[in-house]
């Protein structure tokens, strides 16, 4: 078996889901009392969080290539950045060692090819669904049509995530103004919905919407989970 890196903490409650995840997919596949080895280095979010609102995104990738250089001494065999929107920084991340990066991007683009979507609603904190890194390469890479909800959604989506969710505030009242803002990008003949924040999964779930969603959180571990079993 395969060591997983993780660069966590981004936020430490959507760390949490990947640690379960990641061990509950090996268990799955190797039954007994097998789990996933892990190593986890988690950030502080607060420094973090002010460099991507200053648009300090050379800063931001300083941290995260710190993070993977740590990843890789301890003896990590390949890494995940464990959040959507740092991905924004993912080359200078993946750049600063030689184990490869594990994009949570292609692991979901992956996942919606397979089951023949071209065109889908993306949801997540404002870096992700306005900037380039996450949309574009769902379109140049694969071939699938993104859409975004409009300026004022996409101000209410990211403002939950940032004050409630990575807080670990899971508000009745958020999931409706969610679910109200997936029923408007339904009208754009959508074939289903990316959580595209690792932290969305907690609030908005199947059973919430007829709408399919694709939780990137469960996705990126299972693709992890598969290349960590990968020629074992």
């Amino acid at each position: 078996m395969k060591t997983i890196g993780l660069i966590g903490g981004m936020s430490w409650q959507s760390s949490v889901l990947y640690y379960r995840m990641l061990n509950e997919g090996i268990e799955r596949r190797l039954g007994g009392l097998h789990s996933a080895q892990i190593l986890l280095y988690s950030v502080d979010f607060q420094p973090i969080e002010s460099l991507q609102h200053a648009g300090d995104w050379d800063g931001a990738a300083e941290v995260l290539a710190d993070a993977a250089r740590r990843l890789q001494a301890g003896g990590a065999d390949f890494f995940l950045i464990g959040t959507n929107t740092m991905h924004q920084v993912a080359d200078a991340a993946g750049a600063a060692v030689d184990i490869p990066l594990l994009h949570i991007a292609d692991a979901t683009a992956r996942v919606l090819q397979n089951d023949g979507v071209k065109r889908i609603g993306l949801l997540g904190t404002a870096f992700t669904m306005e900037l380039d890194f996450y949309r574009q390469r769902l379109i140049d890479q694969f071939g699938i049509d993104v859409v975004v909800p409009e300026l004022h959604d996409r101000q209410i989506v990211h403002d939950i995530i940032y004050q409630e969710l990575c807080a670990g505030k899971v508000d009745d009242d958020s999931r409706e103004v969610y679910l109200a803002v997936i029923e408007r990008m339904a009208r754009e003949q959508i074939d289903g919905v990316i959580l595209g924040c690792t932290e969305i999964g907690m609030l908005v779930q199947p059973q919430h919407t007829a709408m399919r969603l694709y939780d990137t959180t469960a996705i990126h571990a299972e693709a992890a989970v598969e290349l960590a079993l990968a020629d074992s």
